[in-house]
């Protein structure tokens, strides 16, 4: 069973910072309501595996993700997937390639972060989401 293991949101889009909340809401065709990386209708909400997290020696929020998924590969999930997490509806949209902002990080993330970055989606249908929540993809 995969479930939410991190919820983050960024205050500006080069601060560099995430800041972690317990529950967020989700706002349709949004993304995160105070996440300054929200960027409709492509890039609303980044959905990154812990796993990828771990293996790369990265703390949660690092690579400015806004759900760290534990349990599952969201690398696996199609383009058009959709997920249900807490009261939201997600629809998988790209994957997110990594950055040149990821070699600031740490010189090289960017290339080993290739396959690990993440998928982005849009919010289908608003609602809260918290850290525990499971996810279900239909």
């Amino acid at each position: 069973m995969a479930t939410v293991a991190g919820l983050f949101t960024s205050p500006g889009r080069k601060s560099g910072v995430s800041t972690a909340h317990e529950r967020v809401r989700a706002v349709a065709g949004h993304g995160f309501e105070g996440c300054a990386h929200a960027n409709p209708p492509k890039r609303e909400v980044l959905f990154v595996s812990r796993d990828h997290l771990d293996g790369l020696d990265l703390a949660p929020g690092a690579i400015r993700e806004n759900v760290t998924v534990a349990g599952a590969d969201v690398q696996q999930w199609p383009v058009g997937q959709r997920v249900r997490v807490g009261e939201a509806l997600f629809e998988i949209t790209m994957v997110c390639d990594p950055c040149h902002r990821m070699d600031e990080l740490r010189p090289g993330l960017r290339s080993r972060l290739d396959g690990k970055r993440g998928m982005l989606a849009r919010v289908v249908e608003g609602g809260d989401v918290a850290v525990g929540d499971e996810l279900s993809p239909l």
